[in-house]
């Protein structure tokens, strides 16, 4: 198929269609050839995590001013998609990475952002956000993880588990409890040589091999005041805003790579399989299964790419970013059940490649919470009873983001209609 769908170009520039050259270019010379390595092993990939890393992709949303590409949520969607659609794993490293550098762009102060954003950019540094609980799971408020003042540090005791690039991971921003209810949540960056800190032992998972989503742990560890991000009791406004207006559109990213794959995978497949004579995909009730995933991937890429437009554009879209989610997930899990029954008894074989797609497309439910919780989330929006849009919350600053990133693009994308047009 084309690199970007005509369905994409309402959305994207000519500067997005290279960044897509590039790293589609990058993950079939790079990524497809582990492929085989990270199955094998099913263990935490270092050097191409960080390998990836030094592309400069973390820093896609960063600003030049500080080392950054400054190209934006679409930008950051494409890269996510394009990895993700060869390798599960290594665009769930990428986004999760996404989620470590929200938290420092909207809460970080002018000190933390000149000292960590740079080296994000530059791919010498992978942070993580940690939120959940071996106990209150996705409960926020349930979380027990404590840091207590003790001069000019604090002092962090509990676990937190889920953690996107836990193994791989140079700088956690850790949610913790400083006090009592909503108000005594508060979030530190903790750097992985942090004494008091270490990892549980990364346990293996049903898919999106390569990539760590572990435990931390927290043993009288000691960390300086000054990493303390904003202000006590900030704790609550950075998991939750970072979820939101990034959690949730990354991880429809990766399922959209997924998805992409799937079909491909599928398409190829039934195209090159005889049956009755003819290939499977000369048979109407294939086509039917076809056309139904074809058309599912098309809307979810649309959802996607709208959300992630309008938040370029400093507009209020929560519900957006939930549903792009939500969709995401759903149509391709669905699409993922579809290509099975087009597979039957040859997709449950580790030689084809629908099986994996099939096993990565589960991990990406949950995270940023589970359908139901966006579903929940969206019935609040059409009673009218959202508590609030943390886009609109920050659309200055995002607004400011999308001003500076169109100065950057325009001149991008008439660079390339010039050398389009040479003779």
């Amino acid at each position: 198929m084309d690199l970007a769908p005509d369905i994409c170009s309402y959305f994207t520039t000519a500067s997005h269609d290279r960044l897509r050259t590039e790293v589609r270019t990058f993950a079939e010379k790079e990524v497809r050839p582990r492929i085989p390595e990270l199955e094998e092993s099913r263990s935490v990939h270092h050097e191409l995590s960080r390998l990836i890393a030094e592309q400069g992709w973390i820093g896609v949303t960063v600003g030049t001013e500080y080392g950054g590409m400054g190209l934006g949520h679409l930008a950051k969607t494409i890269i996510i998609e394009e990895l993700a659609r060869v390798c599960g794993a290594m665009g769930a490293m990428v986004q999760a990475s996404q989620l470590g550098v929200a938290k420092i762009l909207h809460f970080g102060n002018e000190r933390q952002k000149n000292r960590w954003l740079p080296a994000v950019a530059e791919g010498r540094c992978l942070p993580t956000i940690a939120v959940t609980e071996p106990e209150s799971g996705g409960h926020v408020l349930g979380m027990n993880t404590t840091a207590v003042r003790d001069g000019k540090d604090y002092i962090l005791n509990g676990r937190k588990v889920f953690v996107g690039n836990s193994h791989v991971g140079d700088l956690h921003g850790v949610v913790v409890r400083t006090g009592p209810g909503s108000k005594g949540l508060s979030a530190l960056l903790v750097e992985s040589t942090s004494p008091g800190f270490s990892l549980a032992p990364q346990e293996k998972t049903m898919g999106l091999h390569g990539f760590s989503f572990g435990e931390l742990i927290f043993e009288d560890c000691r960390v300086p005041a000054g990493n303390l991000l904003g202000a006590e009791g900030d704790g609550l406004a950075v998991a939750y805003s970072s979820s939101v207006l990034y959690g949730r559109l990354n991880l429809a990213a990766v399922s959209l790579g997924i998805h992409q794959a799937i079909v491909e995978e599928t398409v190829n497949f039934a195209a090159t399989q005889q049956r009755y004579g003819k290939t499977l995909s000369d048979l109407d009730t294939v086509k039917q299964k076809l056309g139904q995933m074809q058309s599912q991937l098309m809307t979810a890429r649309v959802l996607a790419y709208n959300a992630s437009h309008m938040l370029d554009e400093g507009l209020s879209c929560d519900a957006e970013l939930i549903n792009a989610k939500l969709v995401n997930v759903e149509l391709s899990l669905d699409s993922a059940r579809t290509a099975m029954e087009i597979h039957a008894a040859c997709g449950l074989s580790a030689s084809h490649q629908i099986e994996r797609y099939v096993r990565d497309a589960h991990h990406i439910y949950a995270p940023a919470g589970t359908s139901d919780i966006q579903r929940l989330r969206l019935a609040e929006t059409a009673l009218g009873r959202a508590k609030g849009q943390w886009s609109q919350r920050f659309s200055e600053q995002l607004r400011r983001s999308s001003a500076a990133l169109g100065t950057l693009l325009d001149p991008l994308a008439r660079e390339s209609v010039a050398l389009a047009h040479r003779p």
